[in-house]
């Protein structure tokens, strides 16, 4: 699976792309046929500490899963997401399985 990170207004170290890396690549294992990811990591300007945005992308045949989370940090955004889409997959691997 290609995996893109985008990170507007800042760069980020190498460390936290390997992190969003690593836990991307474990969604694999619950559905084979992901095509690529898109990572945008944005940090909102308020006051609040919560400020951190992380967005994903999922391509996988049938359609694209999106899931966007707000977090103190972008590992714990990113966790938040991976764990959305993983039941997300989770779903659409079943609902090809009935079809089948």
């Amino acid at each position: 699976m290609k995996v893109t990170v985008q990170t507007p207004n800042f760069a980020a170290d190498q460390k936290l792309i390997n992190f969003i890396e690593r836990k991307l690549n474990k969604l694999e294992q619950f559905f084979d046929k992901i095509i690529f990811a898109d990572v945008f990591l944005k940090v909102q300007k308020t006051s609040e500490k919560e400020n951190k945005s992380v967005e994903i992308l999922l391509s996988v045949p049938g359609g694209d899963l999106i899931v966007k989370k707000e977090a103190k940090t972008f590992e714990a955004g990113t966790d938040e997401c991976v764990q959305s889409l993983e039941r997300q997959l989770k779903k659409r691997k079943e609902k090809l399985r009935q079809h089948a």
